[in-house]
């Protein structure tokens, strides 16, 4: 069985297998027990380098003016303060995310950026968007596709919600080059529990974090996945020698 793929009973939470009905609780405890230090923690562990990530993303997003945006896991909303600007007050975003800790501290974020008026705040399951069909212009998921269960459903639901023409965009870790294998492998395994227990008085959320990301499909799984969800002119960008990949896809 490939490293994605999930029996009917069973699926992957980090390295351990656990059943399907689990998974959800789970990711979720996580996120409760970082969500206060969520943004702290990025910056630390990815030396600032997430904004540009996420800066790519929005570039590569090309939303204009009037656009509805769903931004799916936005935790404490870096995309969607970023969309709400683009798409200004005759646009719509709505920030959504499974876990309600995050989401509280993505709307105190959104209200002291002062972001009002063209932003919704939801909180769901990425594996069945309770939106109609054809709903939205731009989907952007950013490092949180790896913690969905059944990232083939998800991907589908998605689909199923961009207006066509519409243009999906996953940000997500992905495989590095071979040649910085080993220190990225060092880095995750000591170096980021450890920040975990330093800074969030977590180190077992940030182990997670790294087996989720060796659990994850690589880049040329994933596009495989689009591929099959629907999405034409399926493409992405390695980014930091691939520990991050940028992928797209068309709604058509």
């Amino acid at each position: 069985m490939a490293k994605n793929e999930t029996s009917a009973e069973t699926t992957h939470f980090g390295y351990k297998t656990v059943p399907v009905d689990d998974k959800a609780t789970l990711v979720r405890g996580v996120f409760d027990s970082v969500a206060s230090r969520y943004d702290i923690m990025n910056d630390l562990m990815s030396a600032g380098l997430h904004r540009l990530w996420k800066r790519r993303t929005i570039e590569q997003a090309g939303i204009r003016k009037g656009h509805v945006v769903l931004d799916l896991a936005g935790g404490t909303g870096d995309l969607a303060k970023a969309f709400s600007r683009l798409v200004g007050p005759q646009g719509h975003v709505v920030l959504a995310d499974i876990n309600a800790a995050m989401l509280r501290h993505g709307c105190d974020r959104m209200v002291d950026a002062g972001v009002a008026g063209n932003l919704s705040i939801v909180q769901l399951d990425a594996q069945n968007l309770p939106f109609a069909d054809s709903t939205y212009d731009r989907i952007a998921i950013a490092f949180g596709l790896r913690n969905v269960t059944d990232k083939d459903a998800a991907l589908r639901s998605m689909f199923r919600v961009l207006k066509p023409g519409g243009k999906l965009l996953i940000l997500e870790f992905s495989r590095p080059d071979a040649a910085i294998q080993p220190a990225y492998d060092l880095y995750s395994f000591k170096v980021l529990p450890l920040l975990g227990q330093l800074v969030a008085s977590d180190a077992d959320s940030y182990q997670y974090l790294a087996e989720s990301i060796r659990m994850h499909p690589d880049q040329e799984t994933l596009l495989g996945m689009l591929q099959q969800a629907g999405f034409e002119r399926c493409r992405y960008q390695n980014l930091a020698g691939g520990i991050v990949a940028l992928h797209s896809g068309y709604r058509i």
